[in-house]
């Protein structure tokens, strides 16, 4: 558990290092970072798979911990920048919303995948949400800058899943993954409704 706290807290201080390389840079840039942190926190699709990531990586344990929300991190830094190229990805909506379905039922019922698996299966769904971030860069703002942002945003998530899978965890010795496991199956009933527009 030690081990974990300290994972935690390393992915979090790394996290902060983008907000202090802009801190004195130019009003483009500024604009561009401010716009990108504030996608993934506009969307309850985003918000949802980007905790979930983080509460899977925690159930998942090890190795993971980092090694998931990394995976998630680089590879939708891959889909924002095929959005902000403007290259297409098919069926962009359905993938995020099918996203919050998948990661809510991995965690729902203790899904205990191989490293490999579960980094492929966050990869896989963090094209769709790199991709409508990048695609719905404000025009005046900086791509890096924006790009930085919004990654930054979504570690802040990933710590916050990881700190809120902990907490239910610890929360009762005996009950502990039950709960976990609950918040997992509200977050994918929660996907059903977003895929159906019924939220």
């Amino acid at each position: 558990m030690r081990h974990t706290a300290r994972t935690a807290l390393a992915v979090a201080a790394f996290s902060v290092l983008p907000q202090l390389a802009f801190a004195h840079t130019g009003v483009g840039a500024t604009h561009g970072f401010d716009a990108g942190f504030a996608h993934p926190m506009g969307g309850l699709d985003h918000l949802l798979a980007m905790v979930t990531v983080g509460i899977f990586a925690y159930q998942l344990g090890g190795r993971a911990i980092w090694a998931v929300p990394v995976t998630f991190i680089a590879l939708m830094a891959v889909g924002g920048a095929l959005g902000i190229s403007g290259i297409d990805v098919p069926f962009v909506e359905l993938g995020i919303g099918l996203s919050v379905v998948v990661l809510g039922a991995a965690v729902a019922l203790g899904v205990k995948a191989p490293l490999a698996m579960a980094m492929g299966l966050v990869g896989f769904f963090a094209i769709f949400h790199g991709h409508a971030h990048g695609a719905e860069m404000p025009e005046d703002a900086s791509g890096l800058a924006y790009g930085v942002g919004f990654m930054f945003a979504t570690a802040l998530l990933h710590v916050a899943g990881l700190g809120l899978g902990m907490a239910i965890g610890r929360f009762g010795e005996t009950h502990g993954t039950r709960y976990v496991r609950g918040a997992g199956a509200a977050v994918a009933l929660a996907g059903i409704g977003l895929v159906t527009g019924i939220l």
